[in-house]
């Protein structure tokens, strides 16, 4: 028996530490796509397998409606790592969890219905979620998904002061785009965003799944840009890997959120490895390190001479639009230089590697990078 849901890779991945990774055969890769930015320690880091393997032994789970100390710690540590006001803190099992809660969040808080979101915007798959998701060949299958959603042009200020309006319950936007092309909003693009919601009581939800967590060389993207939501999603590389997301909230958010729930909600093995990734984040001084590593990355790539059309992005976050399919050009990187990483579309190879990855770690990914895209627009 098999699963159903994914298409399976050739390489069958059982060992990770730092930046690599290590198939059955003990073959070693280099990770330049942390699976979707979900190791930004890196992998198996030790603090990290310590303090879950030690919650483990003391408690495996209790339902969130009694407290307890790991995920008190959690709700705790994140507080204090979040844009000032948003020191509430709702804990699921996922981003696309987290994503759902702040549309429900929302719709509470203001009574109204209407949700904005944005082109080329992925917000998770669930059937809310989903519904602020742009990509058709995602929700086709399963429509009709939640009512009451518009979609705008991303980065165009004129087209969401538009559509933000006195229905609006929420605007819900990604400071960077991921899955849409790594698209960094535009200069402005998120005070207006701010404004909009200011002048019309609705709340201004930042996806920061992918781009948060030192990612950008900012904690959070939204920090770099100055300005601060309503409502904050967090995932990804949370718990180092371990099922756990975050919906971080205003006072006025959380005073009138509604009945929701989610009986794996803060579980305390999980909460015990976010909080020795949160340590790690900011002991190693992580969000620094990604934006010396990311501005190292950007100057090979432009410097390399590449048969690329652009570089995006910011940090350890970063695109390159390439002028023929990317998927042929990951086989080949994955195959014959043993380095992985991800697409972003036909055209985009997204590079989210551990936020812990070197100078010579870069270096590998442009000589490989070199070597491959020749033989690849050669053929």
């Amino acid at each position: 028996m098999s699963g159903f849901v994914f298409s399976e890779k050739p390489i069958r991945i059982e060992r990770g530490e730092g930046a690599y990774l290590y198939d059955d055969s003990g073959t070693e890769y280099l990770d330049f796509g942390a699976s979707y930015a979900v190791t930004p320690v890196g992998h198996c880091h030790p603090e990290v397998v310590e303090a879950a393997k030690d919650q483990l032994e003391e408690l495996m789970f209790v339902q969130a409606s009694y407290p307890n100390s790991a995920r008190d710690a959690c709700y705790e540590a994140l507080a204090e790592v979040a844009p000032s006001g948003l020191e509430n803190v709702w804990l699921c099992n996922s981003g696309t969890e987290a994503n759902e809660a702040a549309l429900k969040f929302a719709r509470s808080a203001t009574s109204k219905k209407k949700i904005v979101a944005t082109r080329r915007g992925f917000h998770g798959r669930t059937m809310g979620a989903l519904a602020a998701t742009w990509k058709q060949k995602y929700k086709k299958p399963f429509e009709p998904l939640a009512g009451a959603f518009e979609t705008v042009p991303y980065g165009d200020s004129e087209a969401l002061a538009d559509a933000v309006d006195e229905e609006t319950a929420a605007v819900i936007v990604e400071p960077i785009q991921g899955e849409g092309g790594i698209n960094p909003a535009p200069e402005g693009y998120l005070e207006v965003a701010r404004e909009q919601c200011n002048e019309t009581g609705a709340a201004l939800v930042f996806d920061e799944i992918q781009t948060g967590l030192g990612r950008t060389g900012d904690f959070w993207a939204c920090e770099g840009e100055g300005v601060t939501p309503d409502i904050l999603t967090s995932a990804k590389g949370l718990a180092s890997g371990l099922p756990l997301g975050a919906t971080l909230c205003k006072d006025w958010i959380a005073e009138d959120a509604g009945p929701h729930g989610s009986t794996f909600s803060g579980n305390p093995a999980v909460c015990a490895a976010a909080n020795a990734t949160l340590d790690v984040l900011a002991e190693e001084d992580i969000p620094a390190h990604a934006a010396e590593m990311g501005a190292y990355l950007q100057e090979r790539l432009e410097t390399a001479d590449l048969p690329i059309r652009d570089i995006r992005g910011r940090g350890l976050m970063t695109g390159i639009e390439v002028k023929r399919g990317s998927n042929r050009l990951l086989k080949e990187l994955a195959l014959n230089h043993r380095i992985l990483a991800l697409p972003a579309g036909r055209s985009v190879l997204r590079l989210l590697p551990p936020l812990v990855i070197e100078e010579n770690h870069v270096n590998s990914m442009i000589g490989a990078l070199s070597e491959t895209m020749g033989t690849t627009m050669e053929s």
